[in-house]
């Protein structure tokens, strides 16, 4: 059983007028239905970014600790904890809690939940030594599924794995995955190959387009500061795309994507550019039989499945492996797009 001390470090959201700071505060006591969770490794998700510039339409807790990938293990029970041992492996998710009485909630639409509570985002979350869990919440981590390339499965993997299910893209059709080179996109690359479907990648730049479709797989890469992403998708796919993933933090992927779908095709929109609106033709969303429809997270059976995905060797992450205090550093690239995959802190030598 480790000691488990009194103070920690952690990057901490004080104002969204600020940048994030590499603070010493006390370590959490978890509540009855909570655990203690010693974070080994985290994620850096494009919505910390939101978090921390505060530019969502749903306010965050201030001060604030981001961060909702951490693989670690648990160190501390809740007195009504009984599913759960010292020392197992366990993720922290962005789904903190749900209410579990609601509508949604019973039809195992949690994430939808209005009760809800959000790791780094409304409760602290992961970029910090040690955090407080939700009990029920918490991902189960495959005992062959090393936590550092789990830690990105817990919202980047299984957001994609979600939203490719969403498209109802079949095996042996086509999905064209919008922002294919980033953090979510090449993961999702990944489980669309393992789903059998064929892959067009939309994004830009050499570095990108020789992950994409050199290393994993994709069968088409679209540059979209060269190509005209319409005609180009259109004709790659004999007509259409049968399904279309949204990835990019940007407005013109969501006003384009209807118009390289194809007849009965299901557009889901997962990136939340902060402000943007979707624009489409209501006579060709009507006439074609288009879907367009959100995709959030996934429930706890999506989790499992997608980090199932991981363990059997279907699906890697790409990451850098870097420490908290370059958090600050990871936003700005984020802002300039500079990032291939996903960045990973190292929580373990704080």
């Amino acid at each position: 059983m480790c000691q488990i001390p009194k103070t920690q470090k952690a990057a901490v959201i004080e104002s969204h007028e600020k940048p994030v700071e590499i603070k010493t505060i006390s370590v959490p006591t978890p509540g009855p239905d909570d655990v203690l969770v010693k974070i080994e490794y985290t994620g850096v998700c494009h919505t910390d970014l939101h978090a921390a510039e505060g530019d969502w339409p749903i306010p965050t807790k201030l001060p604030l600790v981001g961060g909702h990938e951490g693989a670690g293990r648990v160190v501390a029970l809740g007195s009504n904890v009984r599913d759960l041992r010292i020392g197992d492996a366990v993720g922290v998710v962005w789904l903190h809690s749900a209410c579990m009485t609601c509508e949604y909630c019973i039809q195992g639409r949690e994430t939808v939940c209005p009760n809800q509570h959000m790791s780094g985002y409304s409760v602290d979350g992961t970029f910090q030594e040690y955090c407080v869990a939700r009990a029920s919440h918490v991902a189960r981590i495959p005992d062959n599924l090393p936590l550092i390339e789990a830690a990105p499965i817990l919202c980047a993997g299984v957001t994609v794995y979600k939203g490719l299910k969403e498209t109802e893209v079949r095996s042996g059709q086509f999905i064209t995955i919008v922002g294919a080179g980033g953090g979510l996109g090449h993961l999702a690359i990944q489980y669309a190959k393992a789903m059998g479907m064929n892959v067009v990648a939309v994004d830009t730049g050499d570095d990108k387009r020789k992950m994409c479709v050199e290393e994993l797989g994709a069968d088409y890469f679209v540059d979209f500061m060269k190509d005209d992403v319409v005609a180009t998708v259109k004709k790659v796919t004999d007509g259409g795309s049968h399904g279309v993933l949204l990835l990019s933090p940007a407005e013109r992927p969501f006003q384009q994507a209807v118009d390289y779908t194809r007849r009965w095709g299901t557009v889901a929109c997962i990136a939340l550019p902060a402000g943007a609106k979707g624009t489409f033709s209501v006579f060709d969303l009507v006439l074609q039989r288009l879907t367009i429809r959100g995709s959030i997270v996934g429930n706890r059976q999506d989790l499992a499945e997608a980090l199932d995905f991981a363990a059997r060797g279907k699906v890697k992450c790409h990451y850098k492996v870097q420490d908290m205090e370059t958090i600050p550093q990871v936003y700005e690239d984020m802002h300039a797009g500079k990032i291939a995959g996903r960045i990973v802190l190292d929580m373990r030598n704080h």
